[in-house]
């Protein structure tokens, strides 16, 4: 009865249009007054939730996503990937999901990541016939798996909230996914442009290659310097977190001279309210999943949910299906927060590997992030292309089916995600 409570409270304040820490705090407090406990266990609760030094990397990473989006980094690796791709029709559509993917490797955020993408590469697309609901959905599409490709915010939070599953595990485990996923949706991008003569009347002069490598090298540099500190144990994730930031500041007031003091300030700014924003959430959510762990709910609610299906595929179809769902509305690390209470005894009765559910977990959220109604991803580059998001519509479908057949392969074959890691010692 308690635990109907505290779902059906939440998703009333929800649909009431209560911010998303509100619903959650609201829930929760009710409860705990409902079941007889000291509300001085709320502040202790959001004290815990947050004061976690893994969590010390997510503002970090923020502020590192977004210095490099100001640095100028964007425009280069497009010069570079250009250069390397060619103009030829939907050769654009190439570029931009590799240089997505490029920039994945540095901010860790799929809204971040599609939006500096799409300032680039939105008025070129637009200027060589592409539509513009084409090239915001496939923009905001290949954004979206920043949140696999490591760096990651959304691995960052899975590992505070699953000890087992290590945040080097997970970068390791994400890589490849991450570009399985991103390669896929140039299937339905190159078919589709093809299809419509996307760019096909546009010649335009070719980058020299050299120049546009000479130019990109300090972007490119970024993820093989987080990777590589951590995989060689030159650093933590949090200090990789630290090391990024650094190196953001030198590349951008020192080598390309794209950031003053003052635009670096506005940048603080901004990074310190997002996160802010960030943390608040995950405070109020541990009061929440502390809630239904002490009182019992999502053990109660996952033994129901395993005793309803006796097969493991039928399970998967059916937690695939609900991240699916709860990704078109909420982001990730709201998600996380209030789903993995549930679904992390689930994964352990059935005996899947933990950092496998994780990255499993990630990319059905990075499908979410373009998947409209509330496609966070999309909405942004809906808003820089100057239209409205159900312009989208007709060519969104393919770049979510085309995503969904890279989520497919890494669920039939998960040494696509475990391979790595294992051969790196991580598991």
């Amino acid at each position: 009865m308690i635990g109907t409570v505290l779902i059906v409270l939440f998703l009333a304040a929800l649909v009431a249009g209560m911010p998303l820490a509100v619903a959650l705090g609201v829930a929760s407090v009710t409860v705990l007054a409902m079941a007889g406990f000291d509300q001085l266990a709320v502040p202790t609760n959001i004290y815990a939730g947050i004061a976690k030094y893994p969590l010390l990397a997510i503002p970090m990473f923020i502020l590192a996503g977004m210095i490099f989006e100001r640095s100028g980094v964007a425009i280069r690796l497009v010069r570079f990937v250009t250069a390397m791709v060619g103009e030829w029709t939907g050769s654009l559509a190439v570029v931009a999901v590799l240089v997505s993917m490029l920039l994945g490797g540095i901010s860790g955020s799929g809204p971040a990541d599609a939006a500096a993408v799409a300032a680039v590469m939105l008025p070129s697309m637009i200027a060589r016939g592409y539509p513009k609901g084409f090239s915001a959905g496939l923009i905001a599409a290949a954004g979206s798996t920043a949140i696999v490709i490591p760096p990651s915010v959304a691995f960052i939070v899975y590992s505070v909230m699953v000890p087992a599953a290590t945040v080097p595990a997970l970068f390791a485990a994400g890589l490849f996914p991450g570009m399985i996923a991103a390669l896929c949706l140039l299937v339905p991008a190159i078919i589709i442009s093809r299809k419509y003569g996307f760019g096909r009347d546009f010649k335009a002069e070719r980058p020299p290659l050299g120049k546009s490598l000479i130019d990109a090298v300090w972007g490119l540099l970024a993820p093989v310097i987080i990777l590589g500190g951590l995989r060689t144990g030159l650093f933590t994730p949090t200090e990789a977190a630290v090391v990024a930031v650094a190196y953001g500041i030198f590349v951008g007031m020192v080598v390309y001279r794209s950031i003053s003091f003052r635009d670096l300030f506005r940048v603080l700014v901004e990074a310190g309210e997002l996160s802010a924003v960030v943390l608040m959430i995950i405070g109020i959510a541990s009061v929440f999943a502390g809630a239904g762990n002490t009182l019992g709910i999502f053990d109660a609610a996952a033994k129901s949910l395993i005793g309803l299906h006796s097969s493991e595929w039928l399970m998967l179809l059916s937690i695939n299906l609900l991240l699916l769902a709860a990704g078109m509305f909420l982001d990730a690390i709201s998600i996380f927060l209030i789903l993995l209470p549930l679904l992390v005894p689930i994964a352990v009765a059935m005996g899947w590997d933990l950092v496998w559910f994780g990255v499993m977990m990630t990319i059905n959220l990075a499908i979410g992030q373009f998947t409209p109604p509330m496609a966070i991803s999309l909405m942004i580059t809906s808003r820089i292309a100057g239209i409205g998001m159900e312009q989208t519509f007709r060519w969104v479908i393919w770049l979510v089916l085309a995503m969904c057949g890279g989520l497919t392969l890494m669920i039939v074959f998960p040494q696509l995600a475990l391979w790595l890691p294992g051969r790196l010692g991580y598991l």
